[in-house]
Formats: structure tokens, C-alpha cells, sequence
């Protein structure tokens, strides 16, 4: 399979343009052997919608999802949506024979994701192939603190650290949008953050989890109305009106992995001065990682024995380094929007070779489980067990 890869982008928010810029700019950079060609973009806000697509190169646009999906010259699509939205888009794409980029998290439920798995894995017998959008599994540093507990260079895990820590939320009159809407988001800091935390600790310990013990808080529990968040005009909603804030503001858990190490998670969009604050270290018999989102293009690394006290800084910018071929000369850095880039190309690349593109829904299922168990931890105030295959009704 060789030349254009037919991209159709639903969402035009915050992830939506995202998306949008990480595709055009694969288009101008990448080498694969897919190339992508923007073909509509698909959105609710009509007024907005022309003016997007025109700014990042997408040939047309429309306000209609179904008939996106239905579309003979869409070979991809990507859904950019509220986690409510994800099963009817992603589901009835694949009965169209499209791709499908689905963002995290998965779906809303476990019991959602578990339909979307199977489907997913149907749909591959076919040759139609699911992604999930975990876009800092493409971080060269990531990839370089995975390649190196592959190797064993940090022995037997033993302890696991990570967080994920925003502050926008500290502010009680910030509205009440959809990411604070159950119906919509389906958790709050749970699916939103720490989806990726969840994810990032399986991806580089190559572990799963057995068992977890957690915490939710919600500290805001009302908000100003806001009119887009309610599909109301402004004139609809009355002056000083509030409402409930349905999902947690925070979470923090205790886990356990297959092999032994234990887990300390921590997520929250309450954490002032914290912008985008994700941070994993890994502690092993025989080294340690540590990698910050916010020096995105270093890795931390102590080795049992080396010369020195302390970690060593390695700046993950050498041409021989994952996904750094392409870009700029060793030391010229990269930045956030370059882990999207470097998702689509890793996702055209297995597409093309007709093999299953990772994270797959499969890896969105496991995730999802991991997040259901904390939330029942948190009812329970008890350790619960990750189920995958129904087992906890």
C-alpha cells in the first residue's frame, strides 16, 4: 500500500486542531510511504468550521459526522470528540471499512471499551485497522527509557512514580464546559490525565496491572454556567446561573504490576503553577529514569556503579535516537506538536505494511481498566482488582 492516505479530522476543538496541525505537517515532513491529504474536517460550530479547514489545508468540511464516515474518498478517520461521542463515530467507521484514530481515553466506560475492542479486532481480520491517540508513547525520550528497560538496563523494576499535574481548573469561576460534565467526559483528571499516566507506565515497564488502591476528589463542585457548554444561547442561560460539577478534579492511586513493582499515580488539574507537569521515574535493581514532559527533550539515567553521585542528563537529540532522523541537527530541540507528527507517521507506517498500528484498542481496553478499577477503589476505599474480560459486574 503506497501513496495518498485520504484524512478526515472530527473535531475541531483543542485535540481537533491538534490533530489538524500534526497532520498537515506530516504531510510536509514525513517519508513514509503513506502520505496524508487532508480531505474534510468535521465539526459542530459551523461558523468556525470554514476558517479552520482553509488554515491547516484541509480540502472541505462538513458538520455531519455519518456522512464523513460514509464517504468513498476518506481512507482515515481520526475522532478528535467528546469521550460520549467515541463509540457511535469510531464503531461506525469500522462498518464503513475506514481506519480509525480514536483519542483517549477509549471510551467512557469499560464495558464501551470492551464493544470497541472487539469490534476493533474484527475489523483487523479484514484489514481495517484502530488506533488509540497515547501521543506521548512518539516523545524520543519516552522511546529511549523504553528501549532501555527492554535492554535491562534498569534490572528488575521495582517502584514506579508518575504524575500528571495542570492547574487550570483552580479557579472557581472558571465555566462549567464539557470536561466537567460526566454525560460528556465520563471522568474528569481519571480519563483526562491520567489515561495518559496509566498508559505511559505500561508502555515503557512492558508490565500490566494487577490491582490497584485510589482516591478521587472533586474540590469546585459548582461552576458558572457557560452557554457553549450547555448548547444554549447566551440569553438562555440566566445571570449568576450554576451547575454541578460531575467529575473529579483530582486522583491519586497506589498499583501493583504482573511482575511485582509497585505503582504511585497521581493526577490532577488543581495543582497551581503546574501547566502541564508529566513526570515518570522508574526504579530498578540495577538504574533509574526519569522523564519530565516540561524538558521533554531529556532523559534522566543512573546506573548501579557508575563513576559520580547522582543521574546523568541525556539530551535525546542525535540523529540515531527514535523518530530524530528526520528533523534538525543534534541539540536543536524538539517540542510538543512533534509527538503527533510522529503518531501518524508510526500509524501510516503500519497501515501500509497491513499490520496492527500500536496503541491499539486493545491497549485503549487495558488502559480503561486500569482507570474503572481506581474509580471503583475510590467508592470502595479498597484495593480492586484490573479487569479486562468482564469478570467485576
Amino acid at each position: 500500500m503506497a501513496g495518498a492516505f485520504r484524512v478526515a479530522v472530527i473535531g475541531q476543538g483543542f485535540m481537533g486542531r491538534a490533530h489538524s496541525l500534526g497532520w498537515a505537517r506530516a504531510a510536509v515532513a514525513g517519508d513514509g510511504p503513506l502520505r496524508p491529504e487532508l480531505v474534510v474536517l468535521c465539526g459542530r460550530d459551523r461558523g468556525a468550521l470554514e476558517a479552520n479547514a482553509k488554515r491547516y489545508g484541509f480540502a472541505g468540511w462538513s458538520d455531519d459526522w455519518a456522512e464523513v464516515v460514509r464517504r468513498e474518498d476518506v481512507d482515515l478517520v481520526d475522532i478528535c470528540t467528546p469521550g460520549s461521542s467515541h463509540g457511535d463515530i469510531a464503531l461506525a467507521a469500522l462498518a464503513a471499512g475506514k481506519h480509525v484514530l480514536c483519542e483517549k481515553p477509549l471510551a467512557n466506560t469499560l464495558g464501551e471499551a470492551r464493544s470497541l475492542a472487539a469490534a476493533a479486532e474484527e475489523a483487523a481480520a479484514r484489514g481495517t485497522f484502530a488506533s488509540v491517540g497515547f501521543n506521548y508513547r512518539r516523545v524520543p525520550a519516552v522511546a529511549v527509557a523504553r528501549r532501555l528497560v527492554q535492554e535491562g538496563r534498569v534490572g528488575e523494576l521495582r517502584h514506579v512514580r508518575a504524575a500528571y499535574l495542570q492547574d487550570w481548573l483552580v479557579d472557581p469561576s472558571f465555566p462549567l464546559t464539557w470536561r466537567l460534565d460526566s454525560g460528556q467526559a465520563g471522568s474528569g483528571a481519571l480519563g483526562d490525565l491520567l489515561a495518559h499516566v496509566v498508559d505511559l507506565v505500561r508502555f515503557v515497564s512492558g508490565d500490566e496491572f494487577g490491582e490497584v488502591a485510589s482516591v478521587l476528589e472533586t474540590f469546585v463542585k459548582e461552576r458558572p454556567l457557560a452557554s457553549s457548554a450547555v448548547g444554549l444561547s447566551a440569553a438562555g442561560v440566566p445571570s449568576g446561573a450554576r451547575g454541578q460539577v460531575t467529575v473529579d478534579d483530582a486522583c491519586a492511586a497506589l498499583g501493583r504490576l504482573g511482575r511485582g513493582a509497585m505503582v504511585t499515580m497521581e493526577a490532577t488539574r488543581m495543582a497551581l503553577g503546574r501547566k502541564n507537569g508529566l513526570v515518570l521515574e522508574l526504579y530498578g535493581s540495577a538504574g533509574s529514569l526519569s522523564f519530565d514532559l516540561e524538558r521533554l527533550n531529556e532523559l534522566l539515567v543512573y546506573e548501579a556503579g557508575a563513576h559520580g553521585e547522582g543521574f546523568s542528563r541525556v539530551l535525546v537529540t542525535n540523529p540515531d535516537d527514535p523518530y530524530l532522523s528526520q528533523w534538525w541537527p543534534p541539540g536543536h530541540v524538539l517540542g510538543w506538536e512533534h509527538s503527533f507528527v510522529h503518531e501518524f507517521e508510526d500509524l501510516m507506517a503500519a497501515i501500509a505494511e497491513r499490520r496492527q498500528p500500536e496503541p491499539s484498542f486493545a491497549d485503549g481496553l487495558a488502559t480503561q481498566a486500569v482507570l474503572d478499577a481506581v474509580s471503583r477503589s475510590a467508592r470502595t476505599r479498597g484495593w480492586e482488582t484490573v479487569d479486562t474480560k468482564g469478570e467485576n459486574k
